[in-house]
């Protein structure tokens, strides 16, 4: 069930305690991107809300369990992906006291952007499976893609905090979203990569012996996943140079990425890369039966991060110091988004104050307060985000319901 952009009525079910917010027709002429209107339907624990807003700080505060995080869960799906906790699509629906599930979700939104107001609408349809539809200004959008042309959304979840101490996945994810706000066709090039990797593996499953259609999925992964790993270089060299000059309170990080692929294009150009993979993948096709994947590949890339005043990877910092490089890092990437395409991403920070001492709050929060787009915090304790009254909106939640608060 997709709700269609278009201007929604006055009231959605349990919208109605929030009124419209004084500084919403502003916001929408403001060069501050963000999100001026939300409307979610059978999203997680929300069976209808709107919410009008200008394009300042969102502050989201109440119990644990009560819909923060689905708040910014929704917001993540303006852009392309599974949103930022990597769900099914079908997990998302909401459900009913008995525990059965709505058929199919929706989120529509307006956004403020340099370029003009754009309207978003996005969601599962429920006849379609796993598919999520796209609708930008009404019109059926070619793809997911279309959304990272519009919008950039970056986001930190408490699930986060423990990025540098776990496997690579989570960490690739966090890489190609750094590439998507760049270069938004990556998200294109990561899915017909991931795609042609899986039907490889299927056909090795099943035993096939059909050597030409081996030939045609190991091409699409050599020319895709070089241009993955590219892109994934060329990110991670800008970046590393912005945070290196950054100043402040937050530790400075340097970024590389690390895999096979990456270093084949430090020694030749990409076209020989290719081949070179083309035919490692040719090769190892029995010893990749055996595994049940391919053992080569940027599939298997990592993102390795230093703190550079300690000199020492950021796995062997404190949980504090991890913290605050992750907010390095997201910072340092709003900034590049900025320079490069125009405007800087939306932020979601998620319980962000937990682990950071005072005077790093602080600072986090004046900066929050002066970025050129919108970001949207969550916590438990309204009292720790008291440096942001008069600045951002404050709206407390309490079981998939808003309040306006503070």
């Amino acid at each position: 069930m997709l709700v269609a952009v278009r201007e929604e009525p006055e009231s959605v079910g349990a919208a109605a305690p929030i009124g419209r917010d004084p500084g919403a027709a502003a916001g929408r002429g403001s060069t501050i991107v963000g999100v001026t209107r939300l409307v979610l339907t059978d999203f997680r624990n929300y069976a209808a809300m709107r919410l009008d807003l200008g394009s300042q700080p969102v502050v989201l505060t109440g119990p644990n369990g009560a819909g923060k995080t689905n708040l910014l869960e929704a917001m993540s799906f303006l852009s392309p992906g599974r949103g930022l906790r990597n769900a099914r699509l079908s997990d998302i629906d909401r459900r009913e006291e008995g525990g059965a599930a709505v058929s199919g979700w929706a989120v529509a939104a307006t956004v403020a952007t340099r370029r003009g107001p754009v309207r978003i609408g996005t969601g599962r349809d429920g006849a379609a499976g796993e598919r999520r539809a796209v609708r930008i200004d009404g019109e059926p959008a070619r793809g997911q893609a279309a959304l990272g042309e519009r919008i950039g959304v970056l986001w930190l979840t408490p699930q986060m905090d423990r990025l540098f101490i776990e496997g690579p996945a989570a960490r690739r994810r966090l890489l190609d979203r750094l590439v998507l706000g760049l270069d938004p066709a990556h998200a294109t090039r990561v899915a017909r990569y991931e795609q042609a990797m899986r039907e490889r593996a299927r056909l090795l499953r099943d035993g096939s012996v059909d050597r030409a259609w081996f030939g045609a999925l190991e091409e699409i992964m050599a020319g895709e996943g070089v241009a993955v790993a590219a892109a994934r270089r060329d990110a991670v060299e800008r970046l590393d140079a912005v945070c290196a000059a950054a100043e402040g309170a937050f530790p400075r990080a340097r970024l590389a990425v690390c895999g096979v692929v990456e270093s084949w294009l430090d020694e030749m150009p990409a076209l020989a890369a290719e081949e070179r993979l083309h035919a490692a993948l040719a090769e190892h096709r029995v010893r990749d039966t055996q595994s049940g994947g391919a053992g080569i590949g940027p599939h298997r890339s990592d993102l390795l991060v230093t703190h550079a005043e300690k000199g020492i990877p950021a796995e062997s910092a404190s949980t504090g110091e991890q913290k605050a490089l992750l907010i390095a890092i997201l910072l340092a990437q709003a900034q590049l988004q900025r320079s490069l395409r125009g405007e800087p991403p939306v932020l979601l920070l998620d319980e962000v104050a937990a682990h950071l001492d005072a005077n790093r709050r602080t600072a986090l929060f004046e900066i929050v307060a002066g970025l050129e787009s919108q970001a949207w915090i969550t916590g438990t304790d309204i009292g720790v985000f008291a440096p942001l009254c008069g600045t951002a909106r404050f709206l407390s939640v309490c079981d998939g319901t808003l309040y306006d608060s503070a």
